[in-house]
């Protein structure tokens, strides 16, 4: 079984934004160390940053008022994860249909010229910001209301609370990056050391 089984390239693209979004725009920790999600002036690059980079059409500059959405939606996107993680399935769904509503979310086709007809999730003259929002609540939806909803997590390494999509043969994943786990191999390893250290 390939991640291509769990979900389709597509929605798989907009669950790797909205990990993107919400590991870069929301405050919490990262790796071991506090992390303060970049604001203000900072705020458009880091969401530019944030757009996964299999997406062709990334602008050259985010407008402000798409990268202060995004910042919202990664905040609800967060709570997704969040409630997936500790079991409360019903908390996810009320925020992922939050995210659906504000966003305005609904299937269509929509083509970019020179590309075959694709399923988006929002209108072709929607906002930068309201595209990826309700695409990302599209494939959140996908996933929170199938029997994958399991396979959106949250870091277990100690002060880490950046998020994930297992897309692991055997829904296995427990880090967000390899750095993470890591950290928490070699504490393991140190914790053995010193308990073989002792008489």
């Amino acid at each position: 079984m390939t991640s291509q089984v769990l979900f389709d390239s597509h929605v798989e693209l907009l669950l790797d934004a909205a990990v993107s979004f919400v590991n870069e725009l929301t405050d919490g920790e990262r790796r071991g160390k506090p992390f303060t999600a970049p604001a203000g002036a900072a705020l458009p690059a880091a969401a530019r940053r944030a757009i996964p980079s299999a997406e062709p059409r990334i602008p050259e500059s985010l407008p402000a008022d798409d990268a202060e959405l995004l910042a919202q939606a990664a905040r609800v996107m967060r709570d997704v994860f969040e409630a997936v993680e500790e079991g409360r399935v019903d908390d996810a769904a009320a925020a992922v249909n939050r995210l659906l509503r504000e966003s305005g979310a609904r299937p269509q086709l929509d083509r970019v010229p020179g590309e075959p007809w694709a399923l988006h999730f929002h209108g072709s003259d929607d906002s930068y910001g309201i595209g990826w929002t309700s695409g990302c609540a599209t494939a959140l939806a996908l996933a929170v209301g199938s029997a994958l909803a399991g396979r959106l997590g949250v870091c277990r390494a100690p002060h880490c609370d950046r998020v994930y999509v297992d897309m692991s043969k055997n829904s296995v994943r427990q880090f967000c990056s390899a750095p993470c786990q890591s950290r928490v191999k070699a504490a393991a390893f140190r914790a053995r050391q010193s308990a073989a250290a002792k008489p």
